[in-house]
């Protein structure tokens, strides 16, 4: 290999691997900004001083909008699982004569799986997306620096209330869903003859299929996906740049929001 051929293969080389480490620096970088900001909120929300009323009206603001904003949404949502899955499932097991199988199958695949997943899609549609745009117009528009100049900690009045309450809000409508699919399921079942017996017998046979370990991870996995959900959408917003706007800023954080609650979910089904 000539000179001249072996220096424009190292040039190449090089600047291939400049762009690789560009960006993987970008994205450890936010995942290093985004798991000091969890510590952060975790530690701060222990000192009784930190809530003040400040704080205490954006939680109160914030778990309005995500919880009861997403209600509607979260209620649709159950009932067309209920209709297309819960009664089907119900309908053929009974037709196979495995109805004792419908206990454990509704269990991994609503309770597990598919209701983490549905309601953290439906608090980053909802109320992720107001976050992100809220912040980042914050962001854009020098109110942070304001905030600062008052004395007050952005941290304190913008992420701790929404990390907790987003938090607070998944496992709520993560509960509502659930039942709700379970009930709409047990009614379409029993209109098509696929149930015998009472909606209390029903539960009880779900209830009977999950494990001890499901009825701690459960909670702890709804919990878990909101507040991932708003730490992402709360460092997208923060991180704005000048140049960033409401259209470039949506995206990104949609698909760091996706990410953050597949990842989280995986993780926990693995662990289960």
């Amino acid at each position: 290999m000539s000179g001249r051929a072996l220096a424009w293969t190292t040039h190449w080389s090089l600047r291939i691997a400049a762009a690789v480490g560009r960006a993987v620096r970008v994205r450890a970088q936010f995942l290093l900004m985004l798991a000091a900001l969890a510590w952060g909120v975790l530690r701060e929300a222990c000192y009784p001083r930190n809530w003040r009323r400040s704080v205490r009206a954006e939680f109160r603001r914030t778990l309005h909008q995500a919880a009861g904003g997403g209600l509607a949404t979260t209620l649709v949502t159950a009932a067309l699982t209920g209709l297309a899955m819960v009664s089907q499932a119900l309908y053929w097991l009974g037709l196979a004569g495995q109805e004792e199988l419908a206990g454990p199958i509704l269990v991994t695949v609503l309770v597990r799986e598919l209701t983490p997943l549905l309601i953290g899609l439906v608090l980053l549609g909802r109320s992720g997306t107001v976050t992100i745009a809220e912040l980042g117009l914050m962001r854009a528009g020098a109110q942070m620096r304001s905030l600062v100049g008052q004395g007050i900690d952005p941290f304190l009045l913008l992420v701790l209330p929404r990390a907790l309450a987003f938090a607070l809000a998944a496992f709520t409508l993560g509960m509502l869903f659930a039942t709700s699919a379970l009930v709409v399921g047990f009614i379409t079942g029993s209109l098509l003859g696929a149930v015998q017996g009472s909606l209390f017998l029903f539960f009880d046979h779900v209830l009977a299929a999950m494990r001890s370990v499901d009825f701690a991870m459960f909670p702890l996995k709804m919990v878990s996906i909101g507040f991932l959900v708003a730490l992402t959408t709360c460092l997208t917003g923060l991180t704005a740049r000048a140049n960033d706007d409401t259209a470039s800023l949506l995206p990104r954080g949609f698909v760091r929001g996706v990410l953050a609650i597949m990842i989280t979910s995986l993780l926990f089904s693995a662990v289960a």
